[in-house]
């Protein structure tokens, strides 16, 4: 190679070294996305009837993000649990009906929503079992409805194996807890799953990656509001939560507790999208022949978080279960 063509190959090979630098710094200010504090989130996501308490847990405190609507004379109040990501809001449409007559108490969950991290860092299932065990304690409420969507109903059936004086009966929608094998899975929960993202999820997010993932859990994606979007990505940029969710993921032990579903005695009601491409079907319908006496409700138009997707067509088989009840 002539010492000419030697100068040239070099001033290119610079030049684009300088130029991929570039579009790096360029890529890096766009999608930069520093954590928020609580703060800074409270007055638009949790106007009244929101709370915020100190539970006691595992020796210290843990702040909870919470709402109790509803009679408080109920007997055997609602407490419904969300999925991974997702916030109390994910059950807004239900609430709003179902608090007319029945005590509802929804919560971001450790390590989600407005709650932030768990002090521990442990997002283990038995973490959270400790946790709603500590709640309904402190609440003094000695037995209730308990409903869960995605991870949200995996702690849900789990606890009431566990702990089946507490647990009137059961409310599931697209549950986790098994060990599943998704069609599709979300490209946030992608990137939170690669080992060694934990210092690049807490300073980089790009909105439209929070976009791209929740019309993917969503059985008709041209639902997905700008709105939506917004409380996805603000709630996801509290402080902690990404490395939460990456915690989360490490710790996960699919199916560990699958043998506990036989064990379920109470009345449940189990819901699924049909176009649930993280949690398919078919592992409801396993779930359907776990849990004896056990009724599966499938909306075929609908996806991963059919309670939110669409609050009106899900919570009509979960009046009609709940007024099924013995007293």
């Amino acid at each position: 190679m002539s010492k000419r063509l030697s100068e040239r190959l070099r001033h290119s090979l610079l030049r684009l070294l300088g130029l991929l630098i570039l579009a790096l710094a360029i890529c890096a200010a766009a999608f930069r996305a520093p954590e928020r504090s609580l703060e800074s989130l409270v007055a638009r996501w949790a106007p009244p009837p929101s709370e915020f308490m100190e539970l006691p847990l595992d020796g210290g405190q843990q702040l909870l993000h919470w709402r109790d609507e509803g009679p408080r004379g109920d007997p055997t109040p609602i407490v419904l649990l969300h999925g991974t990501s997702a916030s109390l809001h994910t059950w807004a449409g239900w609430v709003k009906t179902l608090s007319a007559t029945r005590r509802v108490i929804t919560l971001d969950l450790p390590g989600f929503g407005l709650t932030g991290p768990a002090g521990s860092g442990d997002y283990s299932d038995a973490a959270y079992q400790r946790l709603l065990l500590a709640l309904l304690d402190k609440l003094q409420l000695p037995r209730v409805v308990l409903g869960g969507n995605s991870l949200g109903g995996q702690i849900a059936w789990e606890f009431a194996a566990q702990q089946p004086a507490r647990v009137a009966a059961l409310l599931l929608v697209d549950a986790g807890g098994l060990a599943f094998k998704p069609e599709s899975v979300p490209l946030g929960f992608q990137l939170a799953r690669i080992p060694g993202m934990r210092s690049l999820v807490s300073g980089f997010l790009p909105r439209r990656l929070i976009e791209s993932s929740v019309r993917n859990v969503y059985g008709e994606p041209g639902q997905v509001t700008a709105e939506l979007v917004d409380r996805y990505f603000e709630l996801t940029l509290r402080e902690g939560n990404r490395l939460a969710l990456t915690q989360r993921f490490e710790q996960m032990r699919p199916g560990a507790y699958a043998a506990q579903l036989g064990d379920i005695r109470q009345p449940t009601l189990i819901l699924w999208g049909r176009r649930d491409r993280l949690i398919p079907l078919e592992y409801g319908q396993q779930m359907k022949q776990a849990i004896k006496g056990s009724e599966l409700v499938v909306f075929d138009t609908l996806g991963h978080v059919p309670q939110e997707e669409d609050p009106a067509a899900t919570l009509k088989p979960v009046q009609a279960f709940l007024q099924s009840l013995k007293p």
